[in-house]
């Protein structure tokens, strides 16, 4: 009996040992506060096409577009493979990815994007607003198993797209915004000190056209610099995304999305410019990542409206070992959500000079509902407002132009509930909780667990319009009589006493 059970426990062993290597990313899933659905590795056939043996020329000025297109097809009709990018600098145009294929950045490689921007512009209808939709630089949609992997580099040149605000940056980095007039573009007010500089009547030798009739029209139209929609098996390992048009990285409506140890870079200032935006997923992981942005780091989107609730919830999401640097939220979700966020974990991240350390926003007519977000066992520092903060009337303003008032107001209210934080840790922030609701669509029923905040400058917790909140070990070093700023909040629990009757 002795010796069958040693053997039965032998042969678990085995397989637990061959299950693990089947999927080298089960080790993520190990101690985690809900069980979660896996993601499952993506393959690809075992052949390679190296752009450089098929006429590609990398002087960083031939637009070598063109040829890595070919490429992709011809290799996805064959059953796919591998399109190697070779060391070297490779000026290229927006790139269609196809069907099992993977795109791979050997180290020293770069992909530069052109700056013509009548490249990315679609043939579609023109909008009702006379603009365009431009393609992203890297795009793919209603694809299977594709991958975007090295060690190289994809840069967006994105200077030559966004628009710059000149009271971000006339102190701290005035060189940026003489760069900027050197070139010529369009000068509209933002306020009655400052103004907006828009990439729009370029000089001449600069040879960028205008794809717009004017300089508003045409900021609507940047390009994201990767976006994959509609697709399944989606990985993203190890390249660097840098200077996007807009935003970096958006993978919109996949299933078994991973993204493994990228690195995401653009200036502080740079005008939406936010690191990865994942939306409707359902099944990802992100691990292992290295961010400083000029907008939201890690930001979970939903869609608006009855979008968002057709495409489904933004479901079984493991984000854990990322470093999240200058950005405006380290985690975020929203501003729309409609189709839900349920079964997200966050675990073991660091959140260190971010504008905002966990960053829930939304409003009437995009929000969505929530189930099981855990934030765990993280760390925040440097954080130059709030570590916490959720709120529920959020407007949504592109550079230049009023805040958004086209959602359907009465519909699609923001639903913040069933949210833990727990061990969560840092120094020197300017509040710690900080809460807005609306009337008659309190926060609520959210879990805060073992939270230790050093060097708070000014309030611990902040709230209005919240109700059934829950405090537990928490310490929040502030100044004495800066602990609470509550208003029109009830049945709060602070370490097990009511703050509104102490």
């Amino acid at each position: 009996m002795k010796r069958f059970s040693l053997l039965f426990a032998c042969a678990l062993c085995i397989v637990h040992c061959a299950s693990l290597s089947a999927n080298p990313y089960a080790e993520y899933y190990t101690n985690l506060p809900i069980e979660m659905q896996q993601v499952q590795p993506v393959a690809f056939r075992n052949v390679e096409v190296n752009i450089a043996n098929v006429g590609a020329v990398a002087d960083g000025k031939t637009d070598v577009g063109n040829i890595i297109n070919k490429v992709i097809k011809k290799l996805s009709k064959q059953g796919g493979g591998t399109v190697i990018i070779p060391a070297g600098t490779w000026l290229t145009g927006p790139i269609r990815m196809q069907s099992n294929i993977n795109l791979h950045l050997q180290e020293g490689a770069t992909l530069l994007f052109s700056t013509n921007k009548e490249l990315y512009v679609q043939k579609s209808d023109s909008l009702r607003d006379g603009s365009k939709k431009c393609n992203a630089c890297v795009y793919g949609s209603k694809l299977e198993n594709v991958a975007i992997t090295g060690n190289g580099t994809l840069n967006g040149q994105g200077f030559y797209w966004r628009p710059i605000k000149e009271k971000k940056v006339k102190k701290t980095d005035p060189q940026v915004w003489e760069e900027a007039l050197a070139m010529g573009g369009t000068l509209r007010p933002d306020d009655k000190k400052h103004s907006i500089w828009y990439p729009y009547n370029l000089n001449k030798e600069l040879g960028i056209p205008n794809i717009a009739s004017d300089a508003i029209t045409q900021e609507k139209m940047r390009p994201h610099l990767v976006n994959i929609t509609d697709s399944k098996n989606v990985l993203i390992q190890g390249v660097t995304l840098l200077n996007s048009p807009k935003f970096h990285l958006v993978p919109t409506r996949v299933q078994n999305l991973i993204i493994d140890g990228i690195t995401i870079r653009c200036p502080w200032w740079a005008q939406n410019g936010d690191a990865m935006d994942p939306g409707n997923i359902q099944t990802g992981l992100i691990v292992n990542c290295n961010i400083s942005c000029g907008d939201d780091g890690i930001c979970m989107k939903g869609g608006v409206g009855q979008k968002g609730v057709d495409a489904g919830p933004q479901s079984d999401i493991l984000i854990m070992n990322d470093t999240v640097y200058r950005a405006h939220g380290g985690f975020v979700i929203g501003s729309e959500f409609s189709g839900g966020m349920q079964r997200i974990v966050v675990r073991n991240c660091l959140f260190d000079g971010t504008d905002i350390g966990f960053r829930f926003k939304s409003a009437p007519g995009r929000g969505g509902w929530c189930k099981d977000l855990y934030c765990v066992d993280n760390v925040v520092r440097n954080i130059r407002e709030d570590v916490i903060h959720i709120e529920s009337g959020y407007a949504d303003r592109g550079a230049g132009v009023s805040a958004t008032d086209k959602d359907k107001k009465d519909a699609f209210f923001p639903d913040w509930s069933n949210i833990t934080f727990r061990n969560i840790t840092g120094a020197v922030a300017e509040n710690v909780v900080n809460i807005q609701g609306l009337k008659g669509m309190p926060v609520h029923d959210i879990i805060f667990d073992n939270i230790t905040i050093y060097g708070v400058t000014d309030t611990g917790v902040k709230l209005n319009y919240a109700e059934k909140l829950t405090f537990t070990n928490c310490s929040f070093r502030t100044r004495p009589g800066n602990e609470f700023d509550i208003n029109h909040s009830r049945a709060i629990l602070f370490n097990g006493k009511d703050p509104l009757t102490e």
